[in-house]
């Protein structure tokens, strides 16, 4: 009997060495795992082939690879039928599951070629603003969040990051509605990672029907890739501890969304659409 492969978790342990205060100590500690996953896509007429190969950290695969698809333009939110593991008699124990094929029921709107994505990697692709305005993005809903509200959105979301408490090694990201009802929230060593689990929990968890929720909160920093995903999902407002990016700027005034660096309780920083963020 051919013992089945065990599916990795999202941390693993270490016996580490620390020194502090003059002093050393063995202990254990935990680290953010890191695995491969590789995505494929499958439609009537055609086999299945690799469209991406991404460094993530395990779990919710099936929302990242439906994430990653609909932000990458290769397939709509509604055109996610099925998402499973690959199930190939050739896998390696270790590639079981770090193999996720996507079905859909018509062609993908495009076909990307097969390429390695890192765990720091959105845009992939797409060259300049122009690009990511001239695609099919509805423009951003019309919300605006009270400035009380933003300033305890980190907070709120730093309730949700489990791993990070864990390891100290994860990126969060999370939707919340207008009035601050979080409603799903995801980690990953990629930040970009993180933002394509939590819109495909709800691609997934709807059929791909249901909207968005239109505001995004991150635990890191501000780039251009995640201001491209918010504007492809039909966020209105993101809202960041850290610092964005000026392209992440730019591309935020033109596509008409609010964006909101160094947030804390007492602090944060509006750098585009002031009028939504309501005093």
């Amino acid at each position: 009997m051919t013992e089945r492969a065990r599916r990795p978790g999202p941390s693993v342990r270490r016996r580490v060495v620390e020194y502090a205060d003059g002093a050393r100590r063995e202990r254990e500690d935990h680290l953010a795992t890191e695995e491969p996953l590789e995505i494929r896509l499958a439609w009537p007429g055609a086999p299945a082939r690799r469209v991406g190969v991404t460094m993530r950290t395990p779990g919710h695969d099936f929302e990242l690879a439906a994430g990653w698809l609909v932000h990458e333009g290769v397939l709509a939110r509604d055109q996610v039928s099925a998402v499973r593991y690959c199930t190939d008699t050739d896998l390696d124990p270790l590639e079981e599951f770090n193999v996720v094929t996507v079905e859909t029921a018509a062609p993908p709107l495009r076909v990307p070629g097969a390429r390695a994505v890192s765990s720091a990697c959105g845009v992939c692709g797409k060259e300049s603003i122009a690009d990511v305005l001239g695609g099919s993005a509805a423009p951003p809903p019309a919300v605006r969040v009270s400035l009380d509200l933003v300033r305890r959105l980190p907070s709120m979301l730093r309730e949700e990051q489990r791993g990070f408490a864990r390891t100290g090694g994860l990126h969060a990201a999370g939707l919340f509605e207008p009035d601050g009802r979080r409603v799903v929230v995801r980690e990953d060593v990629g930040r970009h990672n993180a933002v394509d689990k939590a819109v495909g929990a709800v691609i997934l968890g709807s059929g791909g029907v249901a909207t968005v929720p239109p505001v995004l909160v991150l635990s890191g920093r501000i780039g251009f890739e995640l201001v491209q995903k918010a504007v492809v999902s039909g966020i209105g407002v993101v809202v960041a501890v850290g610092a964005p990016s000026s392209l992440a700027v730019a591309l935020a005034e033109q596509a008409g969304l609010a964006l909101v660096g160094f947030t804390r309780p007492d602090r944060c920083v509006v750098y585009a659409g002031d009028d939504r963020i309501g005093v």
